[in-house]
């Protein structure tokens, strides 16, 4: 499978949208209340990934042969991880992993001292432990949605 990784652009904004809208929906909200389910969901609208993406938030999209978006990692102040999501069809080959220490390491670049953050979807916890992360406190619900403090720090 050929699959590239590339800093995200501003075009890409709608397909990073149409990629992790309907994902959150089916495996993030179903634990909501459809008040919080509107809200989360509303903020990862084209709009709104325009804006991250114009005020300083890293994100790479992996594409595939196609040019198709099939994955995307966005991170918020080279230490906030705030978006990994990787399409259906491409799931379980790493892909995550991939976008992750790509964000990772250009956050590292970027003067991050082996700090980073995210506020893991209760069923996504296992993804963020394989990669290092460590909860900080237990299951979070803020206005309906449900997440879990998770935090890295990177040894030298």
């Amino acid at each position: 499978m050929s699959i590239k990784i590339r800093k995200a652009v501003m075009s890409d904004a709608q397909a990073i949208s149409d990629l992790i809208v309907p994902l959150t929906d089916k495996y993030v909200c179903s634990t909501f209340d459809t008040s919080a389910r509107q809200v989360l969901l509303g903020s990862m609208s084209v709009e709104n990934i325009e804006s991250y993406l114009s005020a300083g938030y890293f994100y790479v999209v992996a594409v595939n042969r196609n040019d198709d978006v099939v994955g995307v990692a966005g991170i918020r102040d080279y230490s906030h991880l705030y978006h990994l999501f990787v399409d259906d069809n491409y799931q379980g080959q790493g892909l995550s992993r991939q976008l992750w220490d790509e964000v990772r390491q250009v956050s590292l670049n970027h003067g991050n001292h082996g700090y980073f953050t995210v506020n893991s979807a209760v069923n996504a916890e296992h993804v963020y432990f394989r990669f290092g992360f460590k909860r900080v406190e237990g299951v979070r619900n803020r206005n309906g949605i449900l997440d879990i403090p998770m935090v890295l720090e990177l040894l030298d």
